[in-house]
């Protein structure tokens, strides 16, 4: 099977909005579905700021490590931005941009988000699972 060049408006839901509590962050791994028909790991984070949820690929720019220092780990003492569990850079949290540390001017990879009947939905990929559930990707309060 070849992953199309651009994938089609196929939401895969992730989790529902309520199972992730305002001002926290959640790794999923995932594995995405590759043009050769194999599949490769993809780790990501959600954030949720209310009703808002941002997305980033699990993957310092620094030196390509996972964020999280322990499981599901990933914001700085204050909660108001991302951190690097190895190195202690810091993300914005809408932005993905490094704003402290050794990435600085780098960002982290975003992931495409939406909200669809309360269910945080990753959208523009193709991802691998035995049921394909298909939703119509339109956005719900995002």
């Amino acid at each position: 099977m070849t992953q199309p060049q651009n994938p089609p408006d196929i939401a895969y839901a992730l989790c529902r909005l309520d199972d992730i509590p305002s001002r926290k962050a959640r790794g999923f791994h995932l594995l995405r579905l590759e043009a050769d028909g194999g599949t490769r790991p993809w780790t990501i984070i959600v954030v949720r700021w209310g009703r808002q949820v941002v997305g980033y690929v699990n993957r310092c720019p620094h030196d390509g490590v996972h964020l999280d220092w322990e499981r599901n780990q990933f914001l700085d003492p204050d909660g108001t931005r991302l951190m690097c569990g190895k190195h202690g850079a810091l993300f914005d949290l809408g932005t993905g941009a490094c704003v402290d540390g050794p990435c600085r001017g780098q960002s982290l990879t975003p992931v495409a988000l939406t909200v669809l009947d309360g269910d945080i939905c990753v959208t523009g990929v193709v991802l691998a699972e035995e049921d394909e559930p298909e939703l119509p990707c339109e956005a719900e309060g995002v």
